[in-house]
């Protein structure tokens, strides 16, 4: 539901999953035997789509942003593609139950009431939803249904409630199985049907169970926030439970963040195309009234709305993952395949993959339909991009037919050698040449006719092309291929540098096209001679569970800078790092640094919050490779001294994960880090 330091169980984003530092989860609980309730056939055959108010408003909900918000889709476009649920969620209750201990709508914030409200909505065509707890107290310090869940169910029943989200916030520590099965049962014995979302952050492997409780989609991470931080990693977390989705049983990464301002476009654009392919629900978490046309775009993208509730209910899954590349295939019901090429990076990356690995069976060309920005073309098989940092391109791919476009699939990217596959940013060094690399290929089986490219850096880099930059014909066999010699000047501030190069040529048909490919590259700055905090250098790339990596104080809240210090087992540190597993801090050491000292453990400000959780897995990589890894340690445990070698590493890498026992106020303190260099 959101971040909030609870009695027993916190949030926190669940550790990522896809990386070479991950490692299976284990169940938190002990593993429990129930009797399967019977589901509604009707509930949820395709992920729910809707709207929620929390990531839009908080607490500031009311009847007017709901009565708004319901209108809104209705007028908008978005009840026409699927778009239903219109849920409250935290907040909307008075603190106290009725005398008959029945909950209570605030007479402030909905002074017609839930019954009102409903008709009001079902009036639209429209669904409305509202908010739980399985704990004495939502997450907001409002009633819980601990021990009153037949009461609440038969009260959201005779408002007309059609969706109920279900958090997890002052549980007291009882089994999530079993409180989360106790509103299953009331709400099937309630007389209306009622979507259950499990909202319990992934923390139990409801995946394993939620089915079994009466739940038709469940909560497999920590919240979302509005960062790319964030959406990766809860990418990474849900990619790996493909085979747990299916018609009526969903996994949810958490509503979207479309339109809210943290992230870019093309963030965003990743966002909600990879929650498309996820099969999860898509539940919109902005303010309508104020969203943008992009935004209401992306909303109302109809392909991706189609591949989202494709009714063979498949999730996509991971064809092929390496060095933070992604190649994912859905499959759909009229044998075609969404397939998506996605790059977690923070640079531009070439990926391939062919129909066959897709899955699609043999033919001579394939039409790929672009969901993004709905065009076609053909490949003889070959399915390549150049994906932009942090994007996706997402095809719907079939055998080509009679009447499909014939203008040849085509491939441009832009691409700067990295020190080893997957390291964290591709480097320049300032006053030294380093070699970039175009590629523009035709993938079809006519050629692409009279092609140039170009490359541009910033004022004062030089660039040099060492191979030709034109060419006639261009075909798969024969790309257009050029290596160019680029010199930052001396001096230059580390930092991110953009490079852009752009393909002009001509198709078959005579249309002149313009690709334009970009990429970051890096100037970092390696630790000063001798010993040296790290804290005192700039990391090339950083990746939190919540909010930001904090320097010289425990990781906090969602603000920078807002932690307090780091302290371990009663002794305080002035120096080091705060962070919130999973994380990842990475250094460039310039193969100069021979040594890593720490000491690390779960920040003592957990003590009296979470005391079941807080347990973190402390390990140190040198390029790619594990050195150091402490095994879990807990809240209760004191510093652990790290002592690794770093001899000739050009990147180091800091990650905490959550111990694989779900995702509760992992607040995983680096004190006192340092290298010595030369």
């Amino acid at each position: 539901m959101r971040r909030v330091l609870t009695a027993v169980l916190g949030l926190a984003l669940l550790g990522a999953a896809l990386t070479p530092a991950s490692s299976a989860a284990t169940p938190a609980e002990p593993a429990t035997t129930v009797t399967p309730l019977t589901q509604t056939p009707s509930l949820a055959r395709t992920p729910p789509m809707g709207w929620n108010s929390w990531n839009a408003v908080g607490c500031d909900v009311d009847q007017k942003l709901i009565t708004d918000t319901a209108d809104a889709i209705a007028a908008n476009g978005m009840k026409d593609v699927g778009y239903e649920y219109v849920n409250i969620d935290d907040c909307w209750s008075l603190k106290q139950r009725d005398t008959q201990g029945r909950l209570v709508a605030d007479p402030q914030k909905f002074p017609q009431g839930m019954k009102w409200l409903a008709d009001y909505v079902h009036d639209r065509g429209l669904k409305l939803g509202i908010y739980g707890d399985a704990g004495t107290a939502t997450c907001a310090g409002y009633p819980g249904s601990l021990g009153h869940e037949k009461a609440d169910a038969r009260t959201f029943a005779d408002w007309g409630i059609d969706y109920l989200k279900y958090d997890n916030c002052n549980n007291e520590g009882l089994p999530a199985v079993d409180r989360y099965r106790a509103m299953g049962e009331a709400l099937a014995e309630a007389g209306r049907p009622i979507l259950f979302s499990i909202c319990e952050w992934g923390a139990n492997q409801p995946w394993n169970w939620g089915t079994s409780v009466g739940g038709q989609m469940w909560r497999t991470t920590g919240d979302i926030t509005d960062d790319w931080d964030s959406v990766k990693s809860i990418i990474r977390k849900n990619l790996t439970l493909a085979e747990h989705a299916g018609p009526g049983h969903w996994n949810d990464p958490d509503m979207l963040q479309v339109g809210n301002g943290g992230m870019s476009e093309r963030e965003y654009r990743t966002h909600f195309g990879m929650w498309a392919m996820m099969a999860a629900p898509l539940l919109a978490g902005t303010d309508l009234a104020k969203a943008s046309d992009t935004t209401m775009e992306l909303l109302l993208n109809r392909e991706l709305v189609d591949v989202n509730q494709d009714r063979l209910g498949k999730q996509a899954d991971v064809v092929a993952a390496e060095g933070g590349r992604y190649v994912l295939a859905k499959p759909l019901e009229d044998g075609s395949v969404a397939l998506a090429l996605y790059n977690e990076n923070d640079y531009a990356a070439t990926i391939s993959t062919s129909a066959k690995d897709a899955g699609l069976p043999p033919a001579e060309e394939y039409t790929l339909r672009d969901l993004f920005t709905h065009t076609e073309a053909r490949t003889t098989g070959t399915l390549r991009a150049s994906v932009p940092a942090h994007g996706v391109v997402i095809h719907r791919v079939r055998p080509s037919e009679a009447g499909d476009t014939v203008t040849p699939a085509r491939s441009f990217g832009l691409d700067v050698p990295l020190l080893y596959d997957g390291a964290p940013a591709p480097l320049v060094t300032p006053g030294k040449s380093a070699t970039i690399r175009t590629r523009l290929t035709d993938l079809g089986r006519t050629p692409l006719l009279d092609a140039r490219v170009r490359l541009e850096a910033p004022s004062g880099w030089s660039v040099k092309p060492q191979d030709r930059t034109s060419a006639q014909f261009v075909r798969e066999d024969r790309p257009l291929a050029t290596r160019w010699q680029v010199t930052p000047p001396a001096g230059l501030d580390p930092g991110r540098y953009r490079l852009t190069s752009t393909a002009r040529y001509r198709l078959p048909h005579g249309r002149t096209v313009a690709d334009t490919a970009t990429t970051l590259v890096t100037v970092a700055k390696a630790p000063p001679p001798g010993e040296s905090y790290l804290s005192d250098t700039e990391w090339v790339s950083s990746t939190n569970g919540w909010g930001p990596v904090e320097r010289d104080m425990a990781n906090g809240d969602q603000a920078r800078g807002d932690g307090t210090p780091l302290t371990i087992d009663g002794t305080a540190y002035a120096k080091g790092l705060g962070t919130h597993a999973w994380s990842e801090a990475v250094y460039y050491t310039a193969g100069r640094c021979s040594r890593l000292t720490a000491r690390v453990g779960v920040d003592d400000s957990q003590d009296d919050v979470a005391p079941q959780r807080g347990t973190v897995t402390f390990e140190v990589w040198k390029d790619g490779t594990k050195r150091v890894d402490t095994g879990t340690l807990s809240w209760r445990d004191p510093a652990v001294p790290i002592d690794a070698d770093l001899e000739g590493a050009r990147f180091v890498s800091l990650i905490a994960t959550t111990a694989a026992d779900g995702n509760g106020n992992d607040h995983a303190n680096w004190a006192d880090v340092r290298v010595s260099c030369t």
